[in-house]
C-alpha cells in the first residue's frame, strides 16, 4: 500500500507499525513515546499554534480588491480540485486535527502524572483547536470527513463524509468544553493561549456562517458577558506592528522578525515612491462603501464631494485607504496624472512621482493604495513585518451578536448599541456622544443593510469579507461585476471634461446591498475596465474536495466540480 494514497491521510493517520519503515525513531516523538508528561504535552500544544495551521481567507477573493488586471481562482471562476490553496488548506487543516486528536488521547494516557487542572486544560485547548480547524473545513468544503481518533491507513481509507449537522454539533461540543475549562485571561508573564472567550467567539463565528442565529447570538453574548475584552482605543493603531496583545484581540498569534515568523509580501502594498509596487490595492467598490459622516452613502449624502472624495467620510475610509495629497511612508501620495513631482517629506524636496501612471506604468491602476496597518516598519527588515495576526477580535463579536439578533428579528436596544460601540470607536468618541452618526433602531431590513455596511467598513483587509459574501449569498452579485480603474493618463486628459473630476467623474449609485454601479461612467468612456470578475453560483459557495482525495479515496465531490 502506498503511503501517499491520500492527501488528508498524512494528517489523519497515525501508523503504529510497519514491516519496512521505522516510523518510531528514537530521535523523534510519537504517539508511543511522546506526550507522556506535562512538558511534552505542552510542547505538542505549542506546535498547534503554528502559523501554517491558521489560514485566513484572502481579500483577493472579494470585491474589495484589485490587482492590476489579474483575477484569482475564485474571482475568475476557475476554482477546481487542483487549485493550490484548495489542497493546501485541506492538508494542513487535517494535520492540525490529527495532532489535536493525539494530544486529547495522550492526556487520558498520561492522567496518572497530571493534575486535574492540567487534564482539563490540555484537553480543552486541544478541543478548541480541533473545533477551529473543523469549522474551517465545514464552512469552506461543506462535505468533510470527521474523526476524533488517530487512524491507521486502512481505517482512514474506510472513512466517509459526515453529515454537516453532525459535524456542526461536534464542533459546538468542543467549543463548549473549551469554554468551560479554559482560562478567561492570562497574566502578562504567561504565554497567551486559547481562552474561554476565544471559544465563545469562534463558536459564534461558525454558527453565524451556518445560519444558526440562536447559537451565534448566545455564544457572542457569552463572550461579551465575560467583560474581559474591549475595543482598542484607536482603530488606526490597532493593526500596526507596534501594537501587541490589544485588549480587543480575543484570539490571535504573535509575529516576530527575530523568530522569522512575519507578515511577508509587503512590497505589493507599499507605494512605489517608498520602494514598493503598489500592485495590490483597494477597489473602487470598497472606497464607495464607506459612508459619509452623516451616516449616508455617497449617492445620498450632501456632504460627498467627488472632487474631494475623501472629505467628510467615515474615519475608517482614510484609516484604510491613503487619502490623496497626504503624507504616507515618507512622501506625499498623489496619483493625479499631472502630479509628476511630489514632496519627499524627510527633506522637503520634490522628486519624480512614481505613484502616478503618467510617470510609472504600473502605479496603482485605480489611484488607490492601502493604508490600514501599513507603517514605516514595513520598510525595514527585508520587507517583513511583525503585526499580531488577529484571528478574531471583539468588534467582530459585537457585530456578530447584532447580525444574529437582526436575522432572528429580535430588534431591541442591544442591536444598535452593539453597532454603535464599533462605529463610535472609529470616530474616537463614546457611544453616547452626539458627534457621530449613531444608529437608531429600525426595521429588520434597514438594520441588516446598516450592519452589512458596518462590517465592510470595519473589517476591510482582514480576511473577513469573503465569508460574509458567502454567508449573505452576495458573491454571485458582486463577483460578477467588472473591476474598474482610471483611464490611461493620455485619455484622462482628453475625456474627463470637468475640472477636478479626474478620479471618477460621476457619483455612482449605491444599491440596497451597498454595491456601487460604475457602469454609466464606463459606458460614457470615462473610466477603464481592469478585470472581468466571475463567480459561478451553481458551485462556488462551497470549495471542491481536492481532486486527489476524490480520485483515490471515493470521497464524494461537491456539486459542479
Amino acid at each position: 500500500m502506498k503511503l501517499n494514497v491520500l492527501i488528508f491521510l498524512f494528517g489523519l493517520f497515525f501508523i503504529t507499525a510497519c514491516d519496512s519503515l521505522d516510523l518510531n525513531p528514537l530521535s523523534d516523538g510519537s504517539g508511543e513515546t511522546w506526550n507522556a508528561n506535562a512538558e511534552e504535552i505542552e510542547m505538542s500544544l505549542n506546535g498547534l499554534y503554528k502559523d501554517a495551521f491558521w489560514m485566513q481567507d484572502s481579500d483577493e477573493w472579494t470585491d474589495d480588491w484589485t490587482y492590476r488586471d489579474a483575477t484569482t481562482a475564485i474571482t475568475g471562476a476557475t476554482l477546481n480540485g487542483e487549485t493550490d490553496f484548495v489542497g493546501t488548506w485541506w492538508t494542513n487543516t487535517y494535520k492540525a486535527i490529527a495532532r489535536a486528536n493525539l494530544v486529547i488521547q495522550s492526556v487520558d494516557r498520561a492522567a496518572a502524572v497530571l493534575s486535574k487542572e492540567q487534564i482539563d486544560r490540555y484537553a480543552a485547548e486541544a478541543r478548541f483547536i480541533r473545533a477551529c480547524q473543523y469549522s474551517r473545513l465545514l464552512s469552506h468544503y461543506g462535505n468533510i470527513v470527521y474523526t476524533e481518533s488517530t487512524l491507521t491507513i486502512d481505517e482512514a481509507l474506510a472513512l466517509k463524509q459526515t453529515p454537516k449537522e453532525t459535524v456542526l454539533q461536534k464542533i459546538y461540543a468542543d467549543f463548549d468544553f473549551a469554554a468551560a475549562n479554559l482560562k478567561t485571561t492570562y497574566s502578562t508573564s504567561e504565554l497567551k493561549r486559547a481562552t474561554a472567550g476565544g471559544a465563545y467567539a469562534m463558536k459564534a463565528r461558525i454558527a453565524l456562517q451556518m445560519s444558526d442565529w440562536k447559537t451565534a447570538r448566545d455564544a457572542a453574548k457569552a463572550c461579551m458577558d465575560l467583560k474581559v475584552y474591549r475595543l482598542h482605543d484607536s482603530f488606526d493603531n490597532l493593526f500596526l506592528s507596534k501594537t501587541k496583545n490589544s485588549p480587543e484581540t480575543i484570539f490571535g498569534l504573535p509575529r516576530s522578525v527575530a523568530l522569522k515568523v512575519t507578515l511577508g509580501g509587503l512590497q505589493d502594498y507599499v507605494p512605489r515612491n517608498a520602494g514598493g509596487y503598489a500592485a495590490k490595492d483597494p477597489s473602487w467598490d470598497l472606497f464607495c462603501a464607506f459612508l459619509c459622516k452623516d451616516g449616508l452613502p455617497i449617492d445620498e449624502s450632501p456632504l460627498f464631494d467627488p472632487r474631494k472624495p475623501f472629505l467628510n467620510r467615515d474615519p475608517r475610509c482614510t484609516a484604510t485607504i491613503v487619502e490623496f495629497q497626504t503624507p504616507h511612508l515618507g512622501f506625499i501620495f498623489q496619483p493625479h496624472p499631472d502630479s509628476v513631482k511630489v514632496l519627499r517629506t524627510s527633506n522637503n524636496t520634490l522628486v519624480n512621482n512614481n505613484d502616478t501612471r503618467s510617470i510609472a506604468q504600473f502605479a496603482s491602476f485605480n489611484g488607490l493604495i492601502w493604508k490600514k496597518g501599513i507603517d514605516a516598519d514595513w520598510l525595514l527588515n527585508s520587507w517583513t513585518a511583525e503585526p499580531d495576526k488577529i484571528l478574531i477580535r471583539y468588534a467582530d463579536v459585537l457585530l456578530m451578536y447584532a447580525e444574529a439578533k437582526i436575522e432572528l428579528n429580535e430588534i431591541d436596544q442591544s442591536v444598535p448599541d452593539a453597532i454603535n460601540a464599533v462605529r463610535a470607536r472609529a470616530y474616537g468618541v463614546s457611544a453616547t456622544a452626539t458627534t457621530y452618526p449613531a444608529v437608531k433602531t429600525g426595521t429588520q431590513a434597514a438594520l441588516r443593510k446598516i450592519l452589512r455596511t458596518e462590517r465592510r467598513m470595519e473589517f476591510a483587509l482582514e480576511g473577513i469579507r469573503y465569508m460574509d459574501l458567502i454567508r449573505w449569498k452576495l458573491a454571485e452579485k458582486v463577483l460578477n461585476k467588472l473591476n474598474y480603474g482610471l483611464l490611461d493618463p493620455a485619455d484622462l486628459r482628453t475625456k474627463v471634461v470637468k475640472p477636478g473630476l479626474w478620479f471618477f467623474p460621476q457619483v455612482p449609485q449605491i444599491d440596497d446591498d451597498g454595491v456601487a454601479d460604475f457602469s454609466p461612467m464606463f459606458s460614457a468612456g470615462l473610466i477603464k475596465q481592469l478585470t472581468i470578475r466571475k463567480f459561478d453560483a451553481t458551485r462556488q459557495y462551497l470549495w471542491p474536495i481536492p481532486s486527489k482525495e476524490v480520485l483515490t479515496s471515493g470521497l464524494v465531490q461537491n456539486p459542479g466540480y
